[in-house]
């Protein structure tokens, strides 16, 4: 009898805990959730309301003038053909380059393996600097250039651990001693073996690195002064920092029109410019738990 009362209270507890974490989970969701809802809703509302306050979580005064002026802009155009330039040929760049050196780095057999990756940790704690940085890049002549936004971040150093990881922990040695057996080279093992066990990692890197790429816009700032090669993060910055409503062509209107209107141009241009991403989530999502939980478990 003790004991079955001792199991009934034990159940009660973890429904009641389950319930608590439940209550606690939905309240993180409302409240990162909320700020994504009202962008949405004020980028379809009409600006009077928006700066107003009257819109809490539907559309007010329904419009699509914001989004006719933002794609109606050259400047925006511009910022999603760099991006998409800069994201593609990046994350490409990125996800070879680190499967280059995280697979050795998993080897047991590589001579030395543990004092390069001590340099390569080393370098998440220490590093040149900002200026010298940008005298090498300058040096290289890469400023203002494609390659001042891929080859400075080639690899991340955290990318690169998560990924040596998990070939070294998710990819069992004994299937590479198979392979050299029946006369495999390193290469066509990599190709042929490594890389079609890896998917998971390799989604998660390809959604870490786009991301970054179609976020980043400290890079552009320092090493771009062509207009027309910057990137929709820094036509976006202008807009919502520095609010050149000029440029979207707002100049024949009044100023008070003009403020109203670019305040749900910031809106829409912030939902066109995280599409992309939002597309992209969905096709990677199932790879996505796999390959962090594997990956970040340090070995």
């Amino acid at each position: 009898m003790r004991t079955a009362g001792i199991e009934r209270m034990s159940r009660s507890d973890e429904t009641l805990f389950d319930a608590a974490v439940s209550a606690v989970a939905i309240v993180l969701l409302a409240l990162m959730a909320y700020p994504l809802v009202f962008v949405v809703s004020a980028s379809f509302s009409d600006p009077v309301k928006v700066i107003k306050g009257e819109v809490w979580l539907f559309p007010q005064g329904w419009t699509l003038e914001p989004y006719r002026l933002v794609f109606e802009n050259d400047s925006i155009w511009s910022g999603f053909r760099n991006t998409l330039l800069y994201a593609s040929v990046g994350t490409f760049t990125n996800v070879v380059l680190t499967i280059m050196a995280a697979y050795p780095l998993s080897r047991k057999d590589l001579p030395g393996r543990n004092f390069l990756m001590f340099i390569v940790v080393f370098t998440m704690f220490f590093n040149g600097g900002l200026i010298p940085t940008y005298l090498l890049v300058k040096g290289l002549g890469m400023v203002n250039t494609l390659w001042a936004m891929i080859v400075p971040t080639a690899i991340a150093t955290y990318n690169l651990i998560v990924m040596r990881t998990y070939f070294q922990n998710s990819i069992p040695f004994e299937i590479q001693e198979s392979a050299w057996m029946d006369g495999c080279s390193n290469i066509r093992l990599l190709i042929s073996i490594v890389l079609p066990l890896s998917k998971p990692i390799i989604a998660v890197m390809v959604l870490f690195y786009v991301v970054g790429h179609w976020n980043g816009y400290f890079q552009a700032l320092i090493y771009l002064q062509d207009r027309d090669l910057f990137p929709l993060q820094l036509i976006l910055r202008e807009i919502l920092i520095l609010n050149q409503s000029d440029d979207m062509g707002l100049g024949q209107i009044g100023m008070t029109e003009r403020v109203m209107m670019a305040e749900s141009i910031k809106y829409s241009v912030i939902i066109v410019s995280s599409i992309p991403v939002l597309i992209l989530y969905p096709f990677i999502q199932k790879y996505f738990v796999q390959g962090v939980m594997i990956g970040s478990i340090k070995g």
